[in-house]
């Protein structure tokens, strides 16, 4: 039996619904599935040092030099060198990522307000003289909506002391990375990830585009083999296949509408997102009793939990429609 602790970290049971980690609800497309089974008896050897068949395909992908390329197994563990290295005084668009803030030796904060749909305009945005690291979430978690990047070279211009870091989780549902800007500009961390819209969470893939001497420096203070066989074999089989990853995103976003859709019809909240999540508030219900009455339902979900919001808010992600449909029978009953 699964304990609420361990749901809330994944493995939540199998018949049941889970809408609190961001997953993709559809499997890894089947080069994926066939690539990593084929790697499986090689297990008994290393992969390329630093993933560097990997480093390759993402650099022609993303435009950049494989040398700007760093992979590890999963984002977060690269989010934590970047910080432990940057995060001195760190300035966050908040609510976002709530790792952020966890990991952080101290930040300051630029609110994003519901009465504007959690949106921002980054030409406003106001840099604290003391940032070493800035940071931009874009799509942002937890609303799930983009930013309008093309005020980023002036920021990265004007502010050439702070490190700005954007976070690329799920930039393919937005199609606005800045990856490209990397070579240019000396002060600037994009953090990409194959856990989201590709569906690789379980095999561990994510991967920043750095300038040249940072990156070498992860990599020479990090496993030289930082990847299994089957996850590398599976992240390039995915990139190599990536026409099937667009118009999976098509279906996922339109799950996600139809979802924020019927949410509306029972009287909830919900925010524009372009992604496969939203950010929803249950007023005047508390999330945290709406939660705790789905996950007697075998549908296990958290409250957002962000005391500034209100106890309404919760982040909610689709899954597929015929699951999406006993999500909203339930609220039906709850609400």
């Amino acid at each position: 039996m699964t304990d609420s602790s361990t749901a809330e970290k994944g493995g939540a049971a199998a018949d049941g619904v889970r809408l609190l980690l961001c997953e993709n609800p559809l499997p890894p497309i089947d080069e994926a599935i066939a690539a990593a089974t084929n790697e499986v008896p090689h297990s008994n050897h290393y992969t390329e040092p630093y993933s560097n068949p990997l480093r390759e395909v993402l650099a022609d992908r993303l435009g950049v030099r494989p040398a700007q390329i760093h992979v590890n197994a999963g984002s977060e563990l690269i989010l934590r060198q970047l910080f432990d290295r940057f995060g001195q005084h760190v300035h966050l668009l908040t609510p976002t990522y709530p790792l952020f803030a966890e990991i952080a030796e101290q930040y300051t904060e630029t609110r994003l307000q519901p009465e504007t749909d959690f949106q921002f305009d980054l030409r406003q945005l106001d840099i604290p003289d003391e940032t070493t690291l800035a940071v931009i979430v874009n799509p942002n978690n937890p609303n799930g909506d983009g930013f309008d990047m093309r005020p980023l070279p002036d920021l990265l211009e004007t502010n050439p002391e702070t490190r700005f870091l954007i976070d690329e989780a799920f930039v393919d549902f937005v199609d606005e990375s800045v990856a490209h800007l990397v070579p240019e500009y000396d002060n600037l961390f994009v953090t990409q990830t194959l856990s989201k819209a590709h569906s690789l969470a379980g095999f561990r893939i994510g991967y920043a585009i750095l300038p040249e001497p940072i990156a070498d420096e992860l990599n020479a203070n990090n496993d030289a083999y930082p990847l299994t066989r089957p996850s590398q074999a599976a992240a390039i089989a995915t990139i190599e296949h990536e026409s099937k990853i667009h118009a999976r995103i098509d279906r996922l976003q339109s799950w996600t509408t139809q979802l924020a859709a019927d949410l509306e019809s029972l009287g909830v909240t919900t925010f524009p997102s372009e992604t496969y999540f939203f950010l929803a508030d249950f007023s005047p219900h508390d999330a945290r009793d709406v939660a705790a009455q789905l996950r007697e339902r075998n549908i296990v979900v958290k409250p957002l939990e962000n005391d500034r919001l209100g106890p309404g808010y919760m982040r909610v992600t689709t899954s597929r429609p015929e699951d999406n449909e006993r999500v909203v029978d339930a609220l039906a009953e709850i609400l």
